[in-house]
């Protein structure tokens, strides 16, 4: 695989990673607690709405934990091992995907 085809690559991986829903109710979480107009953050009180937002990722990454341990998505706990995003990473994750 020539290098401008592992980048390109690599972009997929993190642009896909950007839809994800764990990392959209983690990002808005942290948004929201940026506002620095919202009564919360002028109180350094805690957003209750980000914390669900995080709850709910938290229980997301929990479940999808839960998938990986009974082998539901042999592709995930492919995935789940290697540093997604890094040329290293992917490197090794092509390499098991080969031996399969």
């Amino acid at each position: 695989m020539r290098d401008s085809d592992v980048k390109k690559e690599i972009e997929r991986m993190i642009d896909n990673r950007k839809e994800d829903l764990v990392y959209r109710l983690r990002k808005r979480a942290e948004i929201r607690r940026q506002i620095s107009t919202r009564k919360s953050v002028q109180d350094n009180q805690p957003d209750r709405l980000s914390d669900l937002l995080e709850e709910a990722a938290n229980e997301i990454e929990r479940l999808k934990g839960n998938n990986i341990d009974a082998g539901i998505d042999r592709n995930t706990i492919i995935i789940s091992e290697y540093d997604i995003g890094t040329e290293e990473g992917y490197n090794k994750f092509i390499q098991s995907r080969n031996r399969l």
